[in-house]
């Protein structure tokens, strides 16, 4: 009883978040594994369907093209957001002036509200006066249709994402780069190693697990796109860019079929879990 008393406060602040998590993450989560198998509106008693809801999404003409698109937003985001943010922290480590404010100014798309950010970028992507289309014509270069054209919609939702989310990656990067020991450095200068010879055998086998992990985060986050082509395409042009979670979204908010949409989220969910124990296992062999 003494131990109790004594970690009443802690115990209380652990309740307050288990209360948290269990009302805005397992509770949805639990739910929409019941609404998978049921067929409801939400307001008439739910009907039990088994796999029906699977099936039917499975069959669902887009379905294929909205996991492709999924894919690519990924692969695309990858390539741009887990290079992007580690190269700029490299610069930011190694400057010696105005290091706080550069990192204020890369951090500072995080504190936008997500709304704000893609509002403002559908207006660089105004195929009139936007601000891209403008630099472009700078340099004697056509403008291009950013949002209107299946071959440029998709990048241009990449590069939205890229730069709203940039700043965190970037900000947990510097911080591992500085705790690099500077011996390690020192002895590769003096073994006569340049540049890229010091970040391929010192800094990037020194912050190897937190880069698996920001690798994993990051295909977590961009699996679950939604923001950007709800509020920028809408699912086009010739839904191109209609992810599976925007399909959820269809299938929940607009044709009322809440257990499709439950299915659709188990699915993501499973391939997610997939991409998270393939991640554990590399950094425990990491570890080993």
């Amino acid at each position: 009883m003494a131990v109790l008393r004594r970690n009443l406060t802690a115990y209380g602040f652990l309740c307050a978040a288990l209360f948290c998590f269990a009302v805005f993450a397992w509770y949805p989560m639990i739910r929409e594994f019941i609404l998978s198998f049921q067929e409801t509106n939400l307001i008439d008693p739910p009907t039990w369907v088994g796999l029906d809801n699977f099936e039917y999404a499975v069959g669902y003409p887009g379905f294929t093209e909205a996991w492709i698109a999924t894919l690519q937003f990924t692969f695309l985001a990858l390539v741009c957001g887990f290079a992007v943010p580690f190269v700029v922290a490299l610069v930011l480590n190694e400057l010696r002036h105005a290091r706080a404010y550069l990192r204020f100014v890369v951090y500072l798309p995080v504190m936008l509200p997500p709304i704000v950010a893609v509002l403002l970028f559908r207006w660089f992507f105004d195929p009139g006066p936007g601000l891209f289309n403008q630099l472009l014509g700078l340099v004697n270069l056509p403008g291009l249709a950013w949002l209107d054209s299946p071959a440029t919609a998709l990048i241009s939702l990449v590069i939205v994402s890229t730069w709203m989310n940039m700043g965190s990656a970037t900000l947990i990067y510097l911080a591992a780069l500085q705790n690099i020991p500077p011996e390690l450095y020192e002895a590769a200068e003096l073994d006569g190693a340049g540049i890229l010879k010091r970040i391929r055998h010192v800094t990037i086998p020194q912050t190897r697990l937190i880069l698996l992990l920001m690798l994993m985060l990051q295909i977590v986050a961009t699996m679950q796109v939604f923001i950007e082509p709800y509020m920028l395409t809408g699912g086009g042009p010739a839904g191109s860019t209609v992810t599976v979670a925007y399909m959820m979204f269809q299938f929940a908010f607009t044709n009322q079929n809440y257990g499709v949409a439950g299915a659709l989220g188990m699915m993501l969910m499973i391939v997610l879990l997939v991409f998270a124990a393939f991640q554990l296992r590399l950094t425990r062999e990491d570890k080993a």
